[in-house]
C-alpha cells in the first residue's frame, strides 16, 4: 500500500492540471473523496477541476462547498488536463464521459470496491469501509493541513459509508480515521443533520406508495419493491432526489435481501441491493453488468419490462442462495 502511494504522490507532484472525478449516481462518499481530494491539492496550489458526470441529489448538493468546488462534465473540456483522478468508482462506465480523457492524460484510480476493474494507469484498490479513509491516508501523507471544512467534508464519506457506524464495515479503522477527524473539527452534528435529519415530507408520501407494491419471496428472506417515473413524478420529485429506501426495506425482521428498482429515466432503472448477513450481492451485481459491496450493489438496466427484470433478478438471487447450502 505504501509504495502505491508513492507512486501516486509522486504522480502528484510532476503536474499542475488535475482533474478529480467522481463516479455517476454519486452517494455521500463519492462527493466526500472528490471534495476531500480536492481541497487538498489545492492546498498544495495545483489546478484543480473536480467533476461529477451526472446529476448530484439535493441532499448532496446542499452541503458545504459542493456547489462551488463539483462541476459537470463541461467544466473539462478545453481544461489541459495532466493527471485524473477518479475516486470511489469500481470500472470506467462509472465516471461517464471523463473516460474519454484518460486517453490524453495520466490516470489513477483510488477505490475500496472488491469488483474493481483496475482502468488507472496507477490503481490503489483496498478494502476500507469508505474511499473517504483512503483519501485521508492520500492527503495526509502529501502533509495537507487539515482545519475543520475539510474535516467536516472528509468525514461525510466515512459517515455515511458505514451507515453512520452501524454496518459490518465498519472497523476499528473507521472509529480511529472518525476521531482524528473529529479532533482537526470535523462536525459529525452538522453532518448527521443534513443526511439524516432532512427528509422532505414528499418522501415520505411515496414511501407509502413503495410499500403498496413492496413483494416478499422465499420464506421472506427477500423483499423487493419499485419506483417509477409516474409514482416520482404524484409527489413532484426529481430522478436524482428520489429515495431508494433499500436500507428500510433490508431493516425489516427475517429479511436477508432487500432491492429497490428506480425508474431513473424512460425504461431505465437503477437496481439498488442489500444484504444484512451473509449474502453477497456484488456477485448479482457483476451478473447483471454491476458491481459493488457483498452487503451493497447495484446495477442499471434498460427494459421496457420491469416485471421480467424483477423476476430475472430473484430468481439469480434464489439460484445463489442455493448455493450457500
Amino acid at each position: 500500500m505504501i509504495r502505491t502511494i508513492e507512486a501516486i504522490i509522486g504522480e502528484i507532484n510532476k503536474v499542475k492540471n488535475i482533474i478529480v472525478v467522481g463516479h455517476i449516481m454519486p452517494d455521500g462518499d463519492d462527493i466526500s473523496s472528490v471534495l476531500s481530494l480536492t481541497m487538498g491539492l489545492e492546498k498544495l496550489n495545483k489546478n484543480v477541476r473536480a467533476v461529477i458526470d451526472d446529476n448530484i441529489p439535493g441532499y448532496l448538493e446542499e452541503f458545504p462547498f459542493v456547489k462551488d468546488k463539483i462541476k459537470s462534465y463541461d467544466c473539462i473540456n478545453k481544461f489541459p488536463a495532466e493527471l485524473i483522478i477518479s475516486v470511489d468508482a469500481s470500472s470506467p462506465d462509472r465516471i461517464g464521459r471523463v473516460y474519454e480523457h484518460f486517453k490524453y492524460a495520466r490516470s489513477i484510480v483510488i477505490d475500496h470496491h472488491a469488483t474493481n476493474t483496475y482502468f488507472g494507469n496507477i490503481n490503489w484498490v483496498d478494502t476500507y469501509g469508505a474511499t473517504a479513509q483512503m483519501i485521508l491516508r492520500l492527503n495526509k501523507m502529501l502533509e495537507i493541513e487539515y482545519d475543520k471544512d475539510i474535516s467536516t467534508v472528509n468525514l461525510l464519506g466515512i459517515a455515511t459509508d458505514t451507515g453512520f457506524f452501524r454496518y459490518s464495515n465498519t472497523d476499528a479503522a473507521v472509529f480511529e480515521d472518525v476521531a482524528w477527524l473529529v479532533g482537526k473539527g470535523g462536525d459529525i452534528g452538522l453532518i448527521s443533520n443534513m443526511i439524516l435529519e432532512n427528509k422532505p415530507l414528499e418522501n415520505l408520501k411515496l414511501y407509502k406508495d413503495f410499500l403498496d407494491v413492496m413483494k416478499l419471496e422465499k420464506d421472506n428472506t427477500i423483499v423487493y419493491s419499485h419506483i417509477t417515473l409516474d409514482m416520482l413524478s404524484k409527489y413532484n420529485i426529481l430522478p436524482k432526489d428520489a429515495p431508494s429506501f433499500v436500507g428500510e426495506l433490508r431493516a425489516i425482521k427475517g429479511v436477508e435481501v432487500a432491492i429497490t428498482f428506480l425508474e431513473a429515466e424512460k425504461n431505465v432503472y437503477h437496481v439498488s441491493m442489500r444484504s444484512k448477513n451473509w449474502f453477497d450481492v456484488s456477485k448479482v451485481a457483476v451478473h447483471f453488468g454491476g458491481g459493488g459491496h457483498p452487503r451493497a450493489a447495484g446495477f442499471s438496466k434498460e427494459t421496457h419490462d420491469l416485471e421480467k427484470l424483477e423476476k430475472e433478478v430473484i430468481e439469480t438471487i434464489k439460484i445463489l442462495m442455493e448455493s450457500y447450502k
